[in-house]
């Protein structure tokens, strides 16, 4: 039964079995296995029109009876007459862009044959099948043609599974053809594999190719852009026979590359384009200190952002440091779409004679591709105007400098122009310099507020798609109305602790609607204090293997941008019956200390409860109402526990080693009506962030020691491994040579101890930029399964604690859901659900949000990045900023106040003559002689040096948008 299925009614009778032998090795001998597949005779069609399969509808969990999906009245062409519609497994692989179309692509059955290899070859494609149907909207129902003793076909002895496959899929549309022919309704078989379809209309099934049946459709023009060019047979014939001389060497096979990573002949790892030369890359591998360089297009061999490749090394001698230079548009001109330059030009590098040099390779093969969907717009240079509503090739610029040009063809360039799109990768032969793909869709005029907000959450995955009815169904049907029971005998109250009468309160960011957490403190009779960390109780709402969940699971945390928030629960829940809200009963997870004056703790304990926050600060309203001496109530005072607590707590944080890092953090001030930016401003830090900060690092590792102490095999725990030396090798040499200071790196205690002595008198923010580019060296934190990994490695370095977790932010992380279910279990409030005792299945969850947390991080700095931009645009401001990084023909400054980092180019320095430009490698700097009459001079740029900048904005030819110009004001 496939994953989307229903459930199978319990009366049901089993018609027929068939057994499936398999030969297993094991440990060298063989082991004849045989499995039963059960057949069934009851699987209704899901049509509204058949009366038969309606006596034998299915139920859902609930036991509630379905209704059929495919409607009465299914989508009339003159061809095909009214009709259903069943796609093949390349169909879904290859054109599931089209099939999305919201307008068309009804009444669609998906094969469980379907489903099977769509599962196999991709996991984010079968998801992407399981919301639509999910939906409903669409129609696109599951059928189990596997298990239904009609359409189950047995493999012939010598047949692929291919094959085999194809003759299940024909099985089951002959099966629907008489099944539905006397209800006036046809099925149709959408196929491009030319013998499939032959064999199928010799078998009387109506067949069509997925092109051939677009051309009916009324939004034609648009839906034959979005056909894979693979699926489009003429698009590829046309390419194989004007392209045949190689460009690239071809890649390796799979197997070639297993054997000889497992021989140690060549390496493995994900490929990391330089942000500031696309034409270099890196990989780090664990038979490196030092990462991999790839430098030219030759070496990167078809190879894109993100793909893990199969790299071979090159002999010593061509070992090299890393580029010098910063590598402009002009690197990838070309003449037209189909011209096709010389693959191996590169920016210059030099090979070395020092320590600075990486082993260098070449991309032999791909292991795994990272394609998806790339936003950008058409390169006006290569539309032929002339041609009409013709077919032409075309280029798309993606917004990312890492991605290559997509070459595609459309029917609409003229349109597109000026337009931000959405484009898809194919496949990238090589005889082609560009990968070809296919148009997705058009996101709208670019520079808009509505395009570009949409194109920067499409270019991080982030899933902002309306939630379906499905999820909308699982909340509560009280709406706004549900409130927590007012009998404490209601079985909702049952071992919860009645916590409505304590002093608590919340402290978060001004306008903050999704509230988490809540705080109290009092004194015990005995002269300690209790402490309470008040956290929402989002699984209360949300229960394990629902559409909730799932979805929940699939988007991984709360996104925010400047001017929305992408949420991962509904807004009912988010904002309202989860929400710790002021002078509202809330149920929440209480974690609750009892500590001395020293914040030594005495004991920890954890319950559910109901509370009445008394009162939601903003960070700066918590910090006047603490430092008002006037202000002697009890839940002000309460607050000063806190406060004087939270210091304790920190200083001893710092003591044991924990590291205090630092980010760019800066506000946009935007217009309350239009969102417009107003204003950039750097936030300020209160001692209230500090004091929310503490009690929440606290809690989370309290909940973490619980949860593995009872699961110690499956507790989902976050890590911050510790960095390799080699990773501050770099700035530990910028720092001797440009400021005399050295930073040591050994332990997390010895480089927080040489941070803080790490100080510039005439300098105040030195410090805080140091801080910064520590930071870049570490490693990400990550969640992960605490039976995976040896306990020593549960350590977290940056806050330098043997064991930690997330369980603060139910209701915008999906890490807390899982903490708050295993913690529930671990006090024995309720049974461990057992989709939360899978290793293997929360090691995919891991893996998961690990994903969605660095997208959701990227997001939100690049709506930051574009919120200046549009704040500076039309205008000129000069600002302090920092140089951290030196090249050739230019050097990368910060500037604090508004939190980015922009390229200063050497030609950008002067007026009319080319200036004279003398790297100094070792000295991190830049000699650039400005030959302008009348007064030529010599400007010195050095890393850490503080410049005075002009800072306005250009239109960036290669993104299509407003980007931040830097000059240096000299």
């Amino acid at each position: 039964m496939s994953a989307i299925g229903y459930k199978r009614p319990s009366s049901s009778a089993t018609k027929d079995q068939k057994p499936k032998v398999f030969v297993r090795a094991a440990r060298g001998k063989v082991q004849k296995i045989v499995r039963e597949r059960y057949l069934r005779d009851d699987i209704p069609c899901h049509s509204k029109s058949c009366p038969l399969c309606m006596s034998k509808l299915p139920t859902d969990s609930n036991g509630n009876e379905m209704e059929p999906i495919l409607s009465e009245e299914p989508f009339y062409l003159e061809k095909f007459g009214r009709h259903y519609l069943i796609p093949d497994t390349n169909v879904f692989y290859h054109c599931m862009d089209a099939l999305e179309h919201p307008s068309n692509f009804f009444d669609v059955i998906v094969l469980q044959t379907v489903l099977s290899e769509i599962a196999s070859k991709s996991i984010p494609l079968y998801n992407r099948i399981k919301r639509l149907c999910q939906e409903k909207t669409k129609r696109f129902t599951p059928f189990s043609n596997e298990f239904f003793s009609e359409t189950y076909v047995d493999k012939i002895e010598g047949e692929s599974p291919n094959d085999r496959n194809d003759r299940a899929i024909r099985a089951a549309a002959s099966w629907y053809t008489g099944h539905l022919a006397g209800l006036g309704i046809k099925v149709l078989l959408i196929t491009n594999d030319r013998r499939n379809a032959e064999i199928a209309a010799e078998q009387g099934i109506q067949t069509s190719t997925l092109k051939d049946y677009v051309q009916f459709l009324p939004d034609s023009e648009v839906l034959l852009d979005m056909i894979s060019a693979i699926a489009d047979a003429t698009a590829a014939n046309e390419k194989a026979s004007s392209e045949t001389k190689a460009i690239y060497e071809q890649h390796w096979s799979t197997s070639r590359m297993l054997t000889c990573i497992k021989n140690g002949e060549v390496h493995k790892g994900v490929l990391n384009v330089s942000t500031y030369n696309f034409l270099e890359g890196s990989i780090n591998t664990p038979g490196f200190n030092k990462p991999i360089l790839i430098s030219g297009r030759e070496n990167l061999n078809r190879s894109v952002q993100g793909d893990v490749v199969c790299v071979q090394i090159l002999p010593q001698s061509q070992w090299k440091t890393e580029a010098g230079e910063i590598a402009s548009d002009d690197e990838d001109v070309l003449v037209n779409a189909s011209a096709e330059p010389d693959a191996s030009r590169s920016i210059d590098l030099e090979t070395p004679t020092s320590k600075k040099a990486h082993p260098t390779g070449k991309i032999v093969g791909i292991l795994k591709r990272n394609w998806r969907p790339y936003v950008g717009h058409v390169d006006n240079t290569t539309v032929a105007q002339s041609k009409g509503g013709s077919q032409q090739t075309v280029l798309l610029t993606p917004m990312d400098r890492r991605i290559p040009k997509i070459r595609f063809r459309t029917r609409q360039a003229p349109r597109l122009l000026g337009q931000r799109i959405v484009a898809a990768i194919d496949t990238w032969e090589a005889t082609s310099r560009y990968p070809e793909g296919h148009f997705v869709r058009a996101l709208g005029e670019m520079e808009t507020k509505e395009a570009e907000t949409e194109a920067l959450l499409l270019e991080y995955d982030v899933q902002h798609r309306p939630f379906p009815k499905a999820v909308l169904d699982c909340l509560p049907k009280e709406g706004h109305n549900y409130k927590v029971p007012a009998d404490k005998s209601d079985p909702l109250w049952k071992n919860r602790k009645d916590f409505r009468d304590l002093l608590i309160c919340s402290i978060d960011p001004p306008g903050c609607q999704d509230i988490d957490d809540a705080l109290h403190a009092r004194v015990l009779p005995n002269g300690n204090f209790e402490v309470g960390v008040h956290i929402a109780d989002v699984t209360h709402f949300v229960k394990p293997r629902t559409a909730m969940d799932s979805e929940a699971a699939s988007r991984g945390t709360t996104v925010y941008l400047v001017d929305k928030r992408i949420d991962m629960l509904p807004m009912l829940l988010g904002t309202d019956l989860c929400s710790l809200r002021p002078y509202v009963e809330r149920f929440a997870f209480s974690c609750l200390w009892e500590m001395d004056e020293d914040a030594n703790i005495v004991n920890v304990s954890f319950t559910k409860s109901v509370i009445a926050s008394k009162e939601a600060f903003s960070y700066a309203d918590a910090q006047a109402r603490i430092d008002d001496k006037k202000m002697q109530d009890p839940l002000t005072n309460g607050m000063r526990i806190l406060l004087k607590l939270s210091k304790k707590l920190k200083q001893k944080r710092m003591d044991d080693g924990a590291l205090n890092l630092a980010s760019p953090e800066v506000r946009i001030q935007t217009d309350n009506e239009t969102s417009d930016p107003m204003d950039v401003e750097i936030k300020q830090l209160l001692e209230t962030n500090s004091l929310v900060e503490e009690f929440m690092l606290l809690a989370n590792i309290s909940v973490a020691q619980k949860i593995y102490d009872t699961f110690p095999q499956t507790a989902v725990l976050r890590r911050h491994a510790s960095p390799p030396l080699t990773n501050f090798d770099s700035l530990q040499d910028i720092l001797q040579v440009c400021k005399g200071m050295h930073l040591k790196c050994d332990t997390s205690k010895s480089l927080a101890k040489s941070l803080d002595e790490c100080v510039d008198p005439n300098e105040p923010y030195f410090n805080t930029l140091l801080r910064i580019l520590t930071t870049r060296c570490m490693l990400s934190a990550e969640y992960f399964c605490s039976g995976t990994i040896a306990a020593p490695e549960f350590r977290h370095y940056g806050l330098a604690t043997s064991i930690y977790t997330h369980f603060t932010s139910p209701i915008r992380r999906y890490a807390d859901v899982l903490a708050h279910r295993q913690l529930a279990a671990a006090i024995d409030y309720e049974v461990l659900n057992p989709a939360i005792s899978d290793k293997q299945r929360l090691i995919e969850i891991s893996n998961g949000i690990n994903y969605r947390h660095r997208m959701a991080q990227m997001a939100g700095r690049a709506s930051v990045e574009y919120y200046v931009g549009q704040a500076l645009k039309g205008g000129i401001a000069e600002e302090d900023a920092y140089v951290i990084k030196v090249f050739k023909n230019g050097f990368v400054v910060f500037i604090a106040k508004f939190g980015l980092e922009g390229i200063v180019y050497t030609k950008s320095m002067t007026n009319m003559l080319e200036p004279n430009v003398e790297f100094l490698e070792d000295k991190y700097m830049l000699k650039v002689e400005i030959r302008d009459p009348p007064k030529p001079k010599m400007v010195e740029v050095q890393m850490f040096q503080k410049v005075r900048v002009r800072v306005g904005t250009v239109r960036d030819e290669h993104s299509g948008k407003q980007k931040v110009d830097i000059r240096l004001v000299h």
